[in-house]
């Protein structure tokens, strides 16, 4: 089955497009180089998949309010902010194709500009007293921070488990989409045990949405042309874990040297990819993508059948299913 963003928008349609003017109108500034960049970043936003899960959260157990509004500019505010800043750390000059803000305006501008975005958040919340949304966004903030330095730290030796891998990926990708759920849900005034239920669907959803991205590494007919980025800079992603977990001594060493040593190497990585498919890499990691999407229906299935609930339904299927 194929889903498209704009019949999973469907029962949103409207405050989507109320959201855009509204966060437009927020990211203004008197400062002139400040308003132009902020310019930039909304002109170039992506799917706009975060304020999606706020917005269909909030529509399945309540009403969208003015607060359903701030939730999900407080979401794009500080994601947006980790963005900016992980680029620079990074040293990356392009952001969804296009450059990024540290490539035109140099580090020390992009770090600030970071920074302005993370106050805006925290003063949207502090100044409507919406301290249950600042802790959760705040919450995730500080997780994806420890997910990103766990990594680099385990990166070193490549020696992560797949229970290592799990904590990683909980906080570096699903944190955020968990914090979107219960930010929407937080918004209506619901109670909290749905609070919970949705911050645990959308745990659920982002792993698979990050074991999705692993697949794109080795990708084939179905899941697009092999890249073998996350080889090259030594991730250590599900279908390699699960690979090297599955083979004899010597090829395990072998493999690890090829992925420390000799990754910018095309004919290597290559290599590597075979090596991941001939062992059932990817077959276990589709499994296991497949099993967290299963559960995250599961919990979906607890709230009430709306065409809310029925676009949540979708968007996991789209999340699994996309090819980009």
């Amino acid at each position: 089955m194929s889903y498209s963003i704009k019949s999973i928008q469907a029962p949103i349609a409207e405050p989507m497009k109320e959201f855009e003017g509204k966060f437009r109108k927020f990211m203004k500034t008197k400062v002139m180089l400040l308003d132009k960049i902020m310019n930039y970043i909304v002109q170039r936003k992506g799917k706009q998949m975060r304020p999606m899960f706020v917005f269909l959260t909030a529509g399945c157990v309540g009403e969208i309010t003015e607060k359903t509004y701030r939730g999900a500019a407080l979401i794009e505010l500080l994601h947006t902010a980790t963005l900016v800043h992980d680029d620079v750390v990074d040293d990356s000059n392009y952001r969804r194709g296009f450059f990024s803000i540290n490539a035109i305006w140099k580090n020390k501008i992009a770090v600030l500009v970071g920074d302005y975005l993370l106050s805006k958040g925290l003063l949207l919340s502090v100044e409507n007293q919406d301290f249950d949304l600042l802790s959760s966004v705040s919450t995730a903030v500080r997780e994806m921070a420890e997910g990103e330095l766990l990594q680099i730290e385990k990166a070193r030796k490549l020696d992560i488990t797949e229970e290592v891998y799990f904590d990683i990926i909980r906080k570096k990708t699903a944190t955020l989409i968990s914090a979107c759920c219960a930010v929407g849900v937080q918004s209506t005034g619901a109670e909290e045990h749905l609070v919970e239920l949705a911050r645990t669907f959308g745990e659920k959803v982002g792993i698979a949405f990050q074991i999705k991205d692993d697949l794109f590494d080795y990708g084939d007919a179905e899941i697009g042309k092999p890249l073998g980025i996350d080889i090259k800079e030594k991730k250590m992603t599900l279908p390699l874990i699960f690979a090297l977990q599955n083979t004899d001594r010597s090829t395990k060493k072998r493999i690890i040297h090829t992925i420390k040593h000799e990754s910018e190497n095309p004919q290597k990585v290559q290599e590597v990819i075979q090596f991941v498919k001939s062992t059932g890499g990817l077959a276990y990691a589709n499994k296991q993508m497949n099993a967290f999407a299963d559960e995250a229906r599961a919990l979906l299935d607890q709230f009430p059948p709306s065409n809310f609930r029925n676009s949540l339904g979708d968007l996991i299927g789209y999340t699994i299913e996309r090819i980009k």
